[in-house]
């Protein structure tokens, strides 16, 4: 590598172009990695030696402890990786769990609606009352945890679903009997409305 002068934290490389600092340029690879990045792997990506790669590792990570930053970046398992600071942990895990503040779509919400008045019930049954294919919403509704496998249709063999125990707590609902009544929200001609979801 050519001669390199440094201006502020940027490097003026020999043709003149300015880059990011040794220092910012680790940041910006350790931001997205998913995995500990050995030193010698990042020294050969930003072409510096592996020494001043380490050393600047090793700076950071003092910044970071001193500055009492929420994360910090350690050397584990042979490579360099940021994690939360431990005393913001709880923190983290209250967010990952309960500070989501995803919405539902309009059709999770009719899925979820027809699960839990129905329950349990196969993706056809609810594919039938809301009048269309509902796999992708169902799916979504398991990953979340609002849906759970229940058991299989004795004639059909089908899948059945139902809602779980942290549906319930999302909602604050002891129990489905808590649930609404549906009569308010029926059409008038509700015995042609069963016909036609049968």
């Amino acid at each position: 590598m050519g001669d390199v002068g440094v201006v502020g934290d940027a490097e003026v490389g020999e043709e003149g172009g300015v880059g990011p600092g040794l220092r910012a340029a680790l940041e910006a690879i350790l931001m997205v990695v998913d995995e500990p990045v050995a030193e010698v792997t990042l020294a050969q990506v930003l072409e510096r030696p592996t020494h001043e790669v380490a050393a600047a590792l090793r700076e950071l990570e003092a910044e970071y402890t001193e500055a009492g930053r929420g994360f910090d970046l350690r050397e584990v398992a042979g490579g360099w990786r940021y994690y939360t600071r431990a005393d913001c942990a709880a923190l983290v895990e209250r967010f990952i769990r309960d500070g989501q503040q995803t919405r539902l779509t309009q059709a999770a919400l009719e899925t979820l609606a027809v699960v839990a008045y129905r329950q349990p019930v196969s993706r056809a049954r609810v594919a039938a009352v809301r009048g269309v294919n509902s796999d992708g919403v169902m799916r979504t509704l398991v990953a979340r945890g609002l849906v759970e496998e229940a058991g299989t249709d004795p004639e059909s063999q089908a899948v059945l679903y139902r809602t779980s125990s942290y549906f319930l707590e999302r909602l604050g609902l002891k129990d489905l009997s808590e649930l609404p009544e549906l009569a308010p929200f029926l059409p008038d001609d509700v015995e042609n409305f069963e016909e036609t979801t049968k």
